[in-house]
């Protein structure tokens, strides 16, 4: 029989707690299937997280009820805000109401009080693409509804007749602000970047500073101004094969390391 000794059940313990992954929450798309309302996660963000992150993802659904919102937020370390095939309502912002067909309301009320609650409850928050934009708007900055239009800028959509690796492969370069975050991690201060998007930031938020712009001038990074709290966001989609990609994978490990700055 083997004697286990309080001193060493408390050690295995300990142990345990010490290897216990990061736990990252990441808020859902809500949409309809039949006469039912699902919360769904794509694939490619989970994968990043345990793969990239060597973390484990928490599904957020997209209810915008604070008691709620929060018992999630506290049982995380950090806050995903992934992308969508929906766009963000332009009323959020101040503009007219778009004809675009894919509106995620759920999802930008959810996103909002997320992104208030995180800062609040200094949790690392980092937007990708749609999760990107919401933090702008969050913050009180506004969006292009269809950057495609707008004269200067370029079409920033990917071909939907082309395959995913296609769509997903890189499309411009950014070129990266010299005493930036993404800089300090590059071997370059440029980085070519994937592009599915058309809506894109028009003015942005006074609490966050410029990381990366496109060749047309367009905002494609951002951060939070002061150093007190971990916001980063990207409008490209470094989630994509992120284990492929070394300067992708590296965004990835400064918001882990910033998560497990905040559980310790």
């Amino acid at each position: 029989m083997v004697k286990i000794t309080l001193e060493g059940f408390l050690f295995k313990v300990q142990d345990s707690i010490d290897k216990k992954p990061l736990r990252i929450g990441v808020l859902a798309d809500s949409k309809m299937v039949g006469a039912h309302t699902y919360h769904s996660l794509g694939d490619k963000y989970l994968r990043a997280i345990t793969e990239g992150m060597k973390a484990f993802p928490t599904l957020i659904p997209a209810w915008a009820e604070r008691d709620l919102l929060h018992s999630y937020l506290s049982g995380v370390q950090g806050l995903l805000l992934t992308g969508s095939h929906s766009n963000i309502e332009p009323h959020h912002y101040g503009d007219q109401l778009s004809t675009e067909p894919f509106h995620d309301p759920a999802r930008d009320s959810s996103a909002f009080l997320l992104i208030e609650m995180a800062l609040d409850m200094d949790i690392p928050v980092f937007g990708i693409c749609r999760g990107f934009q919401e933090i702008n708007v969050a913050m009180g900055g506004s969006l292009h509804q269809k950057v495609q239009i707008v004269e200067g800028l370029l079409d920033h959509r990917e071909d939907s007749g082309q395959s995913p690796a296609k769509q997903y492969g890189p499309r411009h370069e950014v070129q990266l602000e010299s005493d930036g975050l993404l800089r300090s991690i590059s071997n370059s201060d440029k980085q070519a970047v994937n592009s599915l998007h058309q809506q894109g930031v028009s003015r942005l938020a006074g609490d966050l500073v410029v990381e990366a712009r496109a060749t047309d001038g367009l905002i494609e990074a951002f951060r939070f101004r002061g150093k007190d709290r971990f916001v980063l966001g990207v409008q490209w989609h470094p989630e994509w094969e992120v284990t492929r990609n070394p300067f992708n994978l590296r965004i990835f490990n400064i918001f882990k390391r910033a998560c497990i700055t905040r559980r310790e």
